[in-house]
């Protein structure tokens, strides 16, 4: 079966440091694998090299089969993979409601007529509050983006990215930042959208315990190179892996896919 998202030899360079070194990956479709691996690892910079952020310096990335070497970081969510960040991305001036409301309306490519009052475009706020209440931010639909905790503006961001019927959710650290008593919320939101068993999730964690048990699968970054991949089991079973976290690495048992 062709994997809904693969990378070929991806790689990148900023003078001579290679943050992501040629790494070949594969995920199938309405799988939930996570990106571990130290602060430095790559992480992030992959990340922005699939949502089309970053250009590689070499290799291919292939949603569904097809190239997106030629697509702008738009154009990839228009084909259904939708990037979170580390800081959230909202608007802040707008409420809660309002910022859904117009990820709803970008998918249907719907411009609002200002003369009609916007609850005339019912259907757009219906699905908008049905996106909310999916990710427990149901009672939130009334307050300005900018007055909400950390981890509720993580959430609204999750909500903008269903919005847009995102069909690969590409989720950086969705708990950084977070106190510890909003950790286990969003952990629970991420948990129903795996188990609702549509989307395809991609996230990263330096954290290995945070996410064991929601993942199909873990790959493991160290110095830009894919580490290893494979279930949560085998994953920490890995001698390799463990010497990686503990400080030490042998380059020669670097895992090849």
């Amino acid at each position: 079966m062709e994997p809904i998202i693969r990378t070929e030899n991806l790689s990148i360079q900023f003078g001579g440091h290679r943050a992501v070194d040629g790494v070949n990956f594969k995920m199938q479709a309405k799988h939930f694998k996570s990106i571990i691996g130290p602060n430095g690892a790559g992480k992030t910079t992959f990340f922005n090299l699939l949502s089309g952020e970053l250009k590689p310096t070499e290799g291919e990335i292939f949603l569904r089969g097809k190239s997106l070497a030629s697509d702008s970081s738009i154009e990839r969510t228009r084909k259904g993979l939708g990037r979170s960040f580390q800081i959230t991305n909202v608007f802040p001036n707008l409420t809660v409601l309002e910022n859904v409301r117009l990820a709803v309306q970008s998918r249907e490519k719907v411009r609002f007529n200002f003369i009609k009052h916007y609850l005339q475009y019912k259907a757009i706020t219906n699905e908008a509050v049905e996106k909310l209440e999916q990710v427990l931010l149901g009672n939130k639909v009334n307050a300005v983006a900018s007055q909400l905790s950390h981890g509720e503006k993580r959430k609204l961001e999750i909500a903008m990215l269903l919005a847009l019927n995102t069909e690969i959710l590409l989720l950086d650290e969705p708990t950084a930042g977070m106190s510890l008593e909003e950790v286990p919320t969003i952990l629970e939101v991420i948990r129903s959208i795996k188990e609702q068993g549509d989307k395809t999730i991609l996230l990263i964690e330096h954290k290995m315990d945070m996410i064991l048990d929601l993942s199909d699968s873990i790959m493991v970054l160290f110095n830009g190179k894919l580490l290893a991949d494979g279930t949560p089991s085998e994953i920490m079973d890995n001698e390799t892996v463990q010497n990686a976290y503990l400080g030490g690495l042998y380059d020669e048992q670097l895992i090849k896919t």
